[in-house]
């Protein structure tokens, strides 16, 4: 018998009312964080679960260690140049935090200290940095801090002649910084009670608070507000943004007191998106094209939009980079990043990546006049590297990849396999796996999947995973319905009322990846984080026989009543993601695929269930009341823990060593029941 018993939450009368009927709720009460019975609850689920993984610390250590001896642990990020300085950011061994340093040259980039966030974090448990933009004079830093995980900023202005930071203090702040082209003024964005950035405020430098001054105000609750300067350093972009429409104001970087100026209304259904590019603007936008084309539109009539990429179906445009003398495109198709030059002539061509699925991205490009990209490319094989491309020649050059000491990279291999869905949809799987694992259906395999937001999951490069695939595992990333990978209808046929098929093509996978041969029946494991937490949350209440473990991070879980509360954070601008529960169809529809609502009496999985007590995206109350109803239905024997970072939030913990310390905890999890 264990030291620690299981806790049992205690049951307290609630009803919700619902389009459904009335929902007892006997663990509702656990929504209160300021009743102590709350935290006792989540105190004995803690000391619970460490008394579960006591016996396995040898286990969860030489994990942690193998984690620890590939990475190199004190490095430096490649330099780039913004203006007269050189920026990097530096790791150095035994310190959890990145330190952001300039210097005159490529080769003394490290030479001025910027922001030491190891200093910054000093006396603290959680720390994570927000805002970090040097003035265009090249003389101040604007940096935020939250150091508690709640995502609420202080935003910070830094001297860099001196060191030290300014009096001016802004507290409650969110994403979204943007300087004036005279360094005298910054915008920052405010959220309201329910998290929401609604306001977008500007401060000039050397005054209080208090005289700060309203820009912009959304009262909308299904829009976020957010602010950046454009590339080029000659606009402030405000966007109002739901999940299916948005809205563009411009403010001149050189006259920030003017008023904001819009460049076309919202309509529902529009989304676009506005950069400068020299003697015009450039929209990426939705308009008449599911996939999204780009136009260009004069600056002195930004509404006036002249199409110039237009609209490809299945090639879906998710960015645009302004550059001088060309633009980069950021898309995806067949469930594959690609990145495509376009010139002013007319002319393009794409950058290439190879043929094999992989990632590519954006590196960082500050100049805005350079005839050279920087982009970073990985693989489920490949470590991040970080490439130079001339845009005219083509010539490239491999800037950095990142060192993996201790790693055998040709160890390893890929592939990618389609899974049928219920419907006959085929869905992409990425697969990797360590040379001479058989697949002869007896491998451990662990499915991981998101599926939410049009989020696309490239395959990434993990040192953490070796630590599987060397024990034998097979690692495999599912491209369920409700990501972006193949395009806006792969987005649009997983949410709201055909949310179900999210779920369906994951099972779709796990039963493929079964049939293949590639893992045990019985040792399939599954594990995905916040709306990943519903997709394993959902299958794992629908096809509780299938898994043999589960790994849920602060799951979406109790997402009707969620849904049904208007006053969480989040709640509304959600409803065009989910449905607004409230009334048919989705009630009904909801309430099928709620995996709080759907934990019925069965012999469970092993589960891992994990909660941020300050997290504002997914409650610590969602996870709690799941696994407390867990408890009271499971018939099994298996092992169901929880665990709550009780100075944390949605992300877990910020330093690298705890993050890499949490990743071995679940991999010994992992290897120790499935």
């Amino acid at each position: 018998m264990p030291a620690v018993q299981p806790p049992i939450a205690e049951r307290r009368p609630h009803t919700w009312p619902r389009a459904t009927g009335p929902a007892e709720d006997p663990y509702g009460w656990l929504r209160d964080a300021e009743d102590p019975a709350t935290t006792a609850y989540l105190e004995a689920e803690n000391a619970f679960c460490a008394d579960w993984f006591a016996p396995h610390t040898d286990l969860r250590d030489a994990i942690f260690s193998e984690i620890r001896s590939r990475v190199q642990e004190t490095d430096v990020s490649v330099p780039a140049r913004k203006g007269p300085w050189w920026y990097v950011a530096r790791t150095i061994e035994g310190q959890s935090y990145g330190v952001h340093c300039r210097g005159e040259s490529m080769d003394t980039a490290t030479a001025h200290v910027l922001l030491d966030e190891n200093v910054e974090a000093e006396g603290s448990d959680y720390f994570a940095l927000g805002a970090a933009e040097v003035s265009p004079n090249h003389r101040l830093l604007a940096w935020s801090h939250d150091l508690d995980g709640s995502e609420e900023y202080v935003l910070r202005l830094r001297d860099l002649a001196t060191g030290t930071d300014l009096d001016d203090r802004i507290e409650g702040t969110y994403y979204g910084t943007a300087w004036s082209a005279d360094s005298e003024w910054l915008f920052y964005t405010v959220t309201d009670d329910a998290m929401r950035p609604h306001q977008i405020w500007r401060h000039r430098v050397g005054t209080a608070q208090a005289d700060d001054v309203l820009v912009l105000q959304e009262d909308d609750e299904r829009f976020f507000l957010d602010v950046d300067l454009s590339r080029s350093g000659a606009w402030v972009l405000i966007t109002a943004g739901s999940k299916e429409s948005s809205e563009v104001w411009l403010v001149a970087a050189d006259r920030p007191t003017e008023p904001a100026v819009r460049v076309r209304e919202r309509e529902d259904g529009h989304e676009y998106a506005v950069d400068h590019w020299g003697d015009r603007f450039v929209v990426l936008t939705n308009l008449d094209a599911e996939d999204f084309c780009v136009h260009i539109a004069p600056l002195d009539a930004p509404n006036e939009w002249t199409p110039l990429v237009p609209h490809t179906p299945g090639r879906r445009i998710t960015g645009v980079e302004p550059f001088s003398t060309h633009l980069v495109l950021h898309e995806w198709a067949n469930a594959q990043p690609t990145l495509r030059i376009l010139f002013r002539d007319g002319s393009e061509r794409a950058v290439d990546v190879g043929t094999g699925p992989c990632d590519v991205e954006y590196s960082s490009n500050p100049e805005y006049d350079t005839e050279f990209l920087r982009f970073e490319h990985q693989s489920l094989v490949h470590p991040r590297s970080t490439f130079e491309e001339n845009v005219h020649t083509g010539e490239r050059a491999l800037l950095k990849r990142t060192p993996t000491p201790n790693v055998d990279l040709e160890a390893y291999e890929t592939e990618r396999t389609w899974a049928t869905s219920h419907d006959g949809e085929r869905v992409p799987v990425d697969l990797v796996w360590r040379k001479g694992t058989a697949r002869d259906a007896t491998a451990p395999l662990l499915l991981y999947g998101y599926g939410s937001y049009e989020a696309s999951l490239a395959p990434w490069f993990s040192v953490a995973r070796l630590s599987l695939l060397d024990r034998g595992w097979v690692w495999a990333l599912a491209h369920p319905r409700g990501g972006g990978e193949l395009g806006r209808r792969w987005y649009r046929t997983g949410k709201l009322l055909q949310k179900r098929n999210t779920f369906l093509d994951f099972i779709a996978c796990a039963e493929h990846l079964v049939s293949e041969r590639w893992a045990h029946p019985q040792r399939v494991a599954i594990e995905g984080g916040s709306a990943g937490g519903l997709l394993v949350g959902a299958c794992v209440t629908m096809r509780p026989e299938l898994f043999a473990t589960v790994v849920a991070e602060v799951p979406f879980v109790d997402i009707v009543s969620t849904m049904s509360d208007p006053t969480l954070p989040l709640t509304v601008t959600e409803w065009e993601e989910w449905g607004d529960p409230r009334s048919e169809p989705y009630a009904s529809y909801m309430l099928g695929y709620s995996p709080y609502d759907n934990t019925n009496t069965a012999d469970y999985p092993s589960m891992y269930v994990t909660a941020g007590l300050n997290d504002p995206r997914v409650s610590f109350h969602e996870p709690a009341k799941w696994v407390a109803r867990l408890r009271s239905v499971n018939t099994g024997s298996r092992p169901l823990l929880f665990k709550t970072e009780m100075g944390a939030g949605h992300g877990g913990p910020s330093g690298r060593y705890d993050a890499w310390r949490d990743i071995a905890q679940t991999f010994a999890f992992l290897a120790v029941t499935t």
